[in-house]
């Protein structure tokens, strides 16, 4: 398929020296996630199209190369090699690129050109990769095992640069490397996935967890001391809100102690645990999105399946102000669903 010979080299290799699991009968990976499988079918049976895709239904019914990756991480969580099986398939065949071992990042049903932007999303080559990982370890399969590595390496050598003091995750490969900053989005690293890959690569995925806790550390702006959804890095060390971007702890910030929970970093989610708890005693509602400079805050509530994440976080059962019903709520909720 096009791949770099280094990157080939390094999935056969990682292929041959990694154990292949055989298939468990019960709901647990071997990563020790597992996912109740009667929520996963009614996941499945509202979002996954026959074909292998996950379809956004929020969004005017694309996919995405995250929704891939979630996709495949709750199937294999909870069981369903066959909903995995043709999710994988469908992903190779339609996003992964030609020229290396990352996904373009959107699909869109209906135009000539369904893949029109070749420009990938790392958080789905991640998630992607993850799933992969642990699907050829429980199932057996050396080719899960080799293409998890192949887009390892991909996102190793293309995505993780030294920059301004940091170790750093491109959000992608095109449009976040400028000249004098460069921009990162916290809710990119995902965390159980980075930590699975550290085990194996610790010289590649150490450096990048280490720094990206650094990171978030530094980011807690305003008052509420919250991390901006995109961030800039800049000089030595240096981190702002992103220019040129609403300075929100929102949509995509809310994966960020989703992240942090699954992987055991609760601590690292302190600043966002301290102001929902004081909005919880107060009796207000959890607001949709915050702009971390002013202070000014959604006029409407988290979705059901952030509100779930907020009461993980906070150890409390909060009830959430609607049902969930479209694509990257419901994701949330499952995702926030899985277990050890």
């Amino acid at each position: 398929m096009g791949f770099e010979r280094r990157t080939v080299l390094t999935a056969l290799a990682f292929a041959l020296t990694t154990g292949c699991a055989r298939a468990k009968s019960s709901a647990k990976s071997m990563d020790g996630l597992m996912l109740d499988p009667a929520l996963w079918q009614g996941y499945k049976a509202r979002f996954l199209a026959p074909e292998g895709r996950i379809v956004d239904n929020g969004n005017g019914g694309v996919s995405h190369s995250e929704g891939q990756g979630y996709g495949m991480a709750l199937a294999q969580a909870a069981g369903d090699s066959a909903a995995f099986d043709v999710m994988a398939r469908w992903t190779a065949q339609t996003l992964l690129r030609k020229d290396m071992a990352l996904h373009s990042w959107r699909y869109t049903p209906g135009r000539a050109d369904p893949v029109a932007d070749p420009n990938n999303a790392t958080d789905g080559d991640l998630l992607i990769a993850w799933a992969l990982l642990m699907a050829g370890r429980r199932w057996g399969k050396a080719d899960y095992l080799q293409q998890s590595a192949a887009v390892r390496g991909a996102v190793a050598q293309k995505l993780i640069v030294q920059r301004h003091g940091f170790t750093l995750l491109l959000p992608g490969l095109v449009g976040f490397a400028k000249a004098d900053r460069v921009i990162v989005n916290p809710s990119y690293y995902v965390w159980p996935a980075i930590d699975a890959f550290a085990r194996l690569e610790p010289r590649v995925w150490g450096p990048l967890a280490a720094d990206g806790l650094k990171i978030l550390k530094a980011a807690r702006f305003g008052p509420s001391g919250l991390p901006a959804d995109w961030l800039d890095i800049k000089g030595k060390g240096v981190v702002e809100p992103a220019e040129g971007r609403d300075p929100v702890f929102g949509f995509e910030g809310i994966r960020v102690p989703l992240y942090c929970l699954m992987s055991g970093r609760r601590s690292a989610c302190d600043s966002i645990a301290r102001y929902w708890l004081a909005l919880v005693r107060a009796g207000r509602p959890l607001p949709a999105w915050v702009n971390v400079v002013t202070g000014e805050t959604a006029p409407y509530a988290l979705s059901a399946g952030a509100t779930a994440i907020a009461g993980r976080l906070l150890n409390r059962n909060l009830p959430a102000a609607t049902a969930d019903q479209d694509y990257y709520a419901a994701t949330l909720g499952l995702m926030n669903q899985m277990r050890i």
